[in-house]
């Protein structure tokens, strides 16, 4: 067992370094080219802190491993938004950028959305997961033709040729964080399974749990990087981005090179799906009236990620208090947690109205 304990962390600590690498070589190839802060959070950032995901995920459907797979992907988004926005919007309340209210976060909401359509026959099919690609290609292309010329990074010139000149390096940098990953994700996946069977833990709940954490490591690293140098807008970009990117991407590539469809177990379909899609609405009301994620906002979605944790954990050991506590989370919780949400978003959108009558009397 403690042989197999130091593979899953070398395999988290590969995840982590592999996506940090990518991460570096690709934003810099991109910064070359000028693109906006919120394109590259939306994409470049995304599409690297989404990369331990897809590793895991192509590795564990190959290996017929589909609850690892599934469970790592809703997982990793309920700990993107839970988890990651709460702790950075305890370190600094977090600006959220106008055009991801109009339009990312309500496309976020729509792929959980088709992810709940296609998994309630109990499988995800071949075509879905072909429809899901197709789909990230149209949400690419749309971003970079809306990719404005007023979100340009400001990067002086010198410092852009340097970037330019330096191309061949930063692609090794990504070739080298693409292959600590797939070793990364061989080495956790392997291990998780074999501490899951030890432990008696379902494979679908070490996907939630474990893994996930595990994978979105790279997106609690750059948050909290970004967090502490003030760049909240990349904060948020990122974590929209990467949920957007861990159905189309992950699930749609990982889904069509597997040979067989991919079995979805009810117990993911009739709560987990659905607590995805509830914190991802919830989103909605913080972002839209305030504009802002206040601290108080990322306690209470810290909070939530630990009573989510809390009921998988009871689950999986099938509790005798296992029905009491849902019952507490769907009948108390969820509409308390709504109302604080509408609360606070309220009271917010009240203050800063009262600060722009103000300015506007002046």
């Amino acid at each position: 067992m403690i042989v197999t304990l130091a593979w899953f962390l070398a395999g988290l600590v590969a995840l982590v370094i592999g996506a940090e690498i990518l991460v570096r070589g690709a934003s810099r190839l991109a910064t070359s080219f000028g693109i906006s802060k919120l394109i590259i959070g939306l994409t470049v950032v995304a599409f690297g802190t989404s990369a331990p995901e897809l590793a895991v995920s192509i590795y564990s459907g190959l290996e017929g491993e589909t609850d690892i797979m599934l469970g790592n992907i809703v997982g990793s988004n309920i700990t993107n938004i839970l988890l990651i926005l709460g702790v950075t919007a305890l370190i600094i309340p977090l600006q959220v950028n106008p055009r991801l209210i109009r339009i990312d976060v309500p496309i976020m909401i729509g792929c959980t959305l088709l992810l709940i359509l296609f998994s309630a026959s109990g499988f995800i099919t071949f075509w879905q997961c072909m429809v899901l690609v197709t789909i990230m290609v149209i949400y690419l292309i749309y971003l970079a033709r809306n990719s404005s010329a007023e979100e340009l990074l400001s990067e002086e010139p010198e410092e852009a040729a340097g970037i330019t000149a330096s191309w061949p390096f930063s692609v090794f940098f990504v070739v080298a964080g693409l292959a600590l990953l797939v070793l990364g994700a061989n080495w956790l996946v392997n291990s998780a399974v074999v501490i899951a069977r030890a432990l008696g833990i379902s494979e679908l709940v070490i996907g939630l749990t474990i893994i996930a954490g595990g994978t979105s490591l790279p997106e609690v690293t750059t948050a909290v990087v970004a967090a502490l140098r003030r760049e909240q807008e990349l904060v948020i970009s990122t974590v929209v981005g990467s949920n957007i990117l861990n159905i189309l991407a992950v699930l749609g590539i990982a889904g069509a090179i597997i040979p067989e469809p991919i079995p979805v177990q009810a117990s993911l379909l009739n709560f987990d799906l659905l607590f995805l899609l509830a914190v991802s609405f919830a989103c909605m009301p913080i972002f839209f009236t305030g504009h802002e994620i206040t601290r108080r906002e990322g306690a209470l979605f810290l909070g939530y990620y630990i009573a989510y944790i809390v009921y998988l954990l009871l689950s999986s050991a099938e509790h005798d208090a296992l029905p009491a506590y849902s019952v507490v989370m769907i009948a108390f919780v969820v509409p308390i947690t709504v109302i604080t949400i509408l609360t606070i978003s309220i009271r917010e959108w009240r203050k800063r109205r009262r600060v722009w009558n103000s300015i506007r009397g002046q």
